[in-house]
């Protein structure tokens, strides 16, 4: 059968199993219709180290719809036009923080074991008692114990069971900056430039054509009947006329010789790459770009810098749906020379100019933090700015989508989990609430806002001191624990999970349970405490 043909099949067959019900009559009789085939579910999830200015940063109100208003006086101003699409989940605690007496977490490395069990909800190995400990075995390069939630949701959604991951200008691939883990201490390096990221699209469409069924059965690694699979079977269940049973099975046939494309895909085309600027014009430019000492904000065009670009390709990989599991992390100790900051960003997190814990804070150094995290929130508002300007069925691709914006930690100078930053775009299909921001941990609207600027104020020079965590939220405060915003992820996505309720391939349940402890507590020792999910499922407060 040519190709042509199969275009022509493919047309005549697409969502099969939506208007297959009306023409078996045995069940037509009887009122049955099978649903239509939603439109696909994506993550894109944007990854800044060492936390920010929390006072800043968070809307006075915790809880409660959230207004354009509430932000304009916010780092979040930049996402003020889309304040009906976010989603500002409050109270939430990371796990396995590290503390100078081993109140909350393993003492491996401040850095280290909060990367590793981020996204892993899993203690770090080997395991470290000493918070002072410089034994580098240990201290620099333990790995969790279980893969991240990136490769735990791409085993069951992406092709080849593999997330996109894009380290931003080249972010080394290491145990004090990994996030992503493809299993238990094997570490996901994922790719480090524009052109490898972009490589991994091409052939996705032909110059102002759709993707070709083949092409994109071959990237996307599933088939219409695939996405149709679960109709079709619930109409296999009813007790239906031999007639009726032959025409299903026709219905079925001419599902699996469509190829592989769905019906997203026909805004695949050149013209829609064009216009998010993933182009290769542009990942040519940003290889020069790459090499200069700036390399995030260098410009490849007047619009455009070179961690846009990721994020180009990124939303290019989301509405092609080559891949629904997109990671996109920035890289730790680098110097925004390009935003007039002259302190690597490690160390300005901790108000010095150096990697130590106690001094004198370094001139400006709020002032130069707050920089950088205005840089990020017109990095996060680009992406969803993008996401929102392509149509997707009754809405746009952002409707669809879920895009988050998390921070490694709160403030940096504390490096403190709980009162985390996360902030979300998009509904994810109408899984989530939106134009919300919401209290997960009691619903108060003025949970605290942190104490970031409590050292370093205007015109002093103060002493500043990491361990004392002064800047932090108090650690009896919003602790509501990361794992359940995960579920909520999984779900959303529709990722299932065994009779356990942990995430597995091939089971049928909904996901209540991911990593080993969902109490930073229970990783001191590093994994010699029973594993225990002391509250299962998701946030209820954040779905729609």
């Amino acid at each position: 059968m040519t190709h042509h043909m199969n275009r022509r099949i493919f047309l005549r067959g697409l969502g099969g199993a939506v208007v297959a019900a009306p023409f078996l009559s045995s069940l037509a009789e009887r009122g049955v219709k099978a649903a239509a085939a939603p439109a696909p579910r994506r993550l894109i999830a944007m990854f800044t180290p060492y936390g920010c200015i929390t006072t800043r940063f968070f809307p006075k109100k915790s809880h409660g719809q959230l207004t354009a208003a509430d932000l304009q006086s916010t780092t979040l101003k930049h996402l003020a036009p889309y304040a009906d699409k976010l989603l500002i989940p409050r109270g939430i605690r990371a796990m396995n923080e590290w503390t100078s007496k081993l109140l909350r977490g393993q003492g491996n490395d401040p850095y280290t074991q909060v990367l590793g069990s981020y996204f892993t909800c899993q203690p770090v190995t080997p395991n470290q008692n000493d918070p002072y400990s410089f034994d580098t075995t240990t201290k620099f390069n333990a790995k969790p114990l279980g893969p991240s939630l990136d490769h735990v949701m791409a085993q069951q959604l992406s092709p080849g069971g593999t997330p996109l991951l894009m380290r931003l200008a080249n972010d080394s691939a290491t145990p004090q900056s990994a996030i992503s883990y493809s299993a238990a201490e094997t570490l996901y390096k994922g790719t480090a430039s524009p052109a490898e990221a972009y490589s991994q699209l091409t052939g996705l469409f032909k110059d102002g054509a759709p993707v070709s069924p083949d092409s994109y059965q071959a990237i996307r690694g599933k088939s219409i009947l695939d996405l149709v699979r679960d109709d079709l079977d619930t109409l296999e269940r009813f007790d239906m006329s031999r007639s009726d049973t032959l025409k299903l099975d026709a219905w079925k046939d001419l599902l699996n010789q469509t190829g592989g494309m769905v019906a997203s895909t026909m805004q695949c085309k050149q013209e829609v790459a064009q216009m998010l600027g993933a182009t290769q014009k542009n990942v040519d430019v940003s290889s020069n770009a790459a090499l200069t000492p700036d390399r995030l904000t260098a410009q490849i065009s007047s619009s455009l810098d070179v961690a846009d670009l990721y994020a180009n390709i990124a939303v290019l990989a989301a509405v092609c749906n080559a891949n629904p599991v997109v990671f996109l992390k920035y890289p730790g100790a680098f110097i925004f020379k390009g935003l007039g900051v002259t302190v690597e960003s490690a160390s300005l997190s901790k108000r010095l100019d150096n990697a130590g814990m106690s001094g004198i804070c370094v001139p400006n150094a709020i002032d130069m933090l707050l920089t950088i995290d205005d840089y990020y929130a017109k990095k996060f508002a680009h992406i969803v700015e993008l996401l929102h300007g392509i149509n997707e069925g009754d809405g746009t691709v952002l409707d669809n989508t879920a895009a988050v914006w998390f921070q490694e930690v709160s403030d940096g100078l504390a490096r403190n989990l709980n009162n985390l930053p996360i902030i979300q775009a998009g509904s994810a299909g109408g899984y989530f609430k939106t134009g919300w921001t919401v209290n997960v941990e009691d619903g108060s609207p003025n949970l605290t806002t942190g104490n970031s600027e409590s050292v370093c104020t205007e015109g002093t020079s103060n002493q500043v001191n990491g361990l004392t965590q002064s800047t932090g939220t108090d650690p009896e405060l919003a602790s509501a624990p990361i794992n359940k915003y995960f579920c909520n992820l999984m779900n959303a996505l529709g990722v299932k999970a065994g009779a356990d309720g942990f995430p597995a391939k091939g089971g049928s349940a909904e996901v209540t349970h991911f990593g080993m402890y969902d109490r930073t507590e229970d990783f001191i020792g590093g994994g010699t405490n029973q594993p225990k999910i002391n509250s299962p499922g998701g946030f209820d407060a954040l779905k729609a």
